[in-house]
């Protein structure tokens, strides 16, 4: 438990009201009862707060004036001040050090770490203080572990990959699987070629549920330091991803695509191969990127959905779309063209 003084004395921003209220826990405007601390980073959820009973709210100074006898704290990014006051109640759980009865360990660790049951941990691996490696996983042969990382249950990280410090490996995230790669006979038949590139994880990234990335075919595949990736997504062989990219869930990388830095990936995107994507991109949910992107900005290339039948017309005019453009011209021709009709 917090009084609003004291948070604002840990994390900044300033009290509105009674800086004496104490508040043991965030949520929600609608969800939010007595001792809770909700936040407000929208206005159009303004008519919310006054059926809310939390005891304190997250508010931006444009927004204060509107707010009327309740007890308030004051900062230029309601959202981002309640992530930090959600993790001052909600801190990281801390290594339990020891190493389970049922793990195997073929490599020495820090006294520091804790290994839970089920864990293989192959030869030449080296694993770095307060480690968690959680039930189930496997850590492969050379493998590298930084400084605070935790491993979710049933993690796999393969043969040679590096995962940096204070990382977040949730369950099923698979770390080094062979990329996709084959050579084809004239007959048609498929020749596998030997990935033998690494993964390179920086610190302080987080990787989703059932996430895959796959090691590099020669050279490695890199994910910078401060990156989330959502739950299931899959990136490709040789993929470079710049520090502090942010991808949503069901994305899809190809091969050998580079990507820069800050970037913003929604899901259910996908990118094609070798490609190349700026700093400080931002790519719509659903978007197909089949070239590369040199300018930041915002990118889009998805429809919204409609009827059925309405699809189908519209794909049917679509179809015909070149030789409509084809007539535009002729008429345009025959008529003198657009710059004849008006010259000025």
């Amino acid at each position: 438990m917090f009084r609003l003084d004291e948070l604002v004395a840990r994390l900044g921003g300033e009290v509105s009201g009674d800086a004496s209220v104490t508040v043991r826990r965030v949520a929600t405007l609608d969800q939010a009862g007595d001792g809770d601390l909700a936040f407000l980073a929208n206005r159009k959820y303004l008519s919310r707060l006054q059926d809310s009973a939390a005891s304190a709210v997250i508010v931006a100074p444009e927004v204060l004036a509107l707010v009327k006898g309740r007890a308030c704290i004051v900062t230029g990014d309601p959202y981002l001040y309640f992530a930090r006051v959600a993790q001052l109640f909600n801190p990281a759980p801390v290594a339990q050090p020891g190493i389970h009865a049922l793990a195997s360990v073929a490599s020495p660790v820090p006294a520091s770490v804790e290994i839970g049951p089920g864990v293989s941990i192959e030869e030449d691996v080296e694993i770095g203080d307060e480690v968690i490696i959680g039930a189930g996983s496997h850590v492969g042969r050379g493998a590298r572990i930084g400084r605070g990382t935790r491993l979710a249950p049933r993690v796999t990280i393969l043969d040679g990959c590096v995962v940096g410090e204070d990382c977040i490996l949730h369950s099923g995230a698979v770390i080094g699987s062979d990329g996709f790669g084959f050579a084809r006979e004239k007959g048609g038949r498929w020749v596998k070629i030997p990935q033998v590139g690494r993964v390179l994880i920086g610190n302080q990234v987080e990787i989703g549920a059932n996430t895959t990335i796959d090691r590099g075919a020669l050279d490695d595949t890199v994910i910078g330091d401060g990156c989330k990736l959502d739950n299931q997504i899959q990136i490709a062989h040789n993929v470079r991803i710049g520090e502090c990219t942010a991808i949503a869930g069901c994305v899809g990388i190809a091969g050998s695509t580079t990507i820069g830095a800050r970037c913003m990936i929604g899901g259910q995107a996908g990118i094609i191969g070798h490609l190349s994507i700026c700093d400080d991109v931002v790519i719509s949910a659903g978007t197909l990127v089949s070239k590369s992107i040199t300018r930041s900005g915002v990118y889009t290339a998805s429809l919204p959905v409609q009827p059925h039948s309405d699809w189908v017309r519209n794909f049917a005019h679509l179809r015909h779309l070149d030789a409509l453009v084809g007539r535009v011209r002729s008429l345009e021709n025959q008529q003198g063209g657009p710059d004849d009709r008006n010259p000025g």
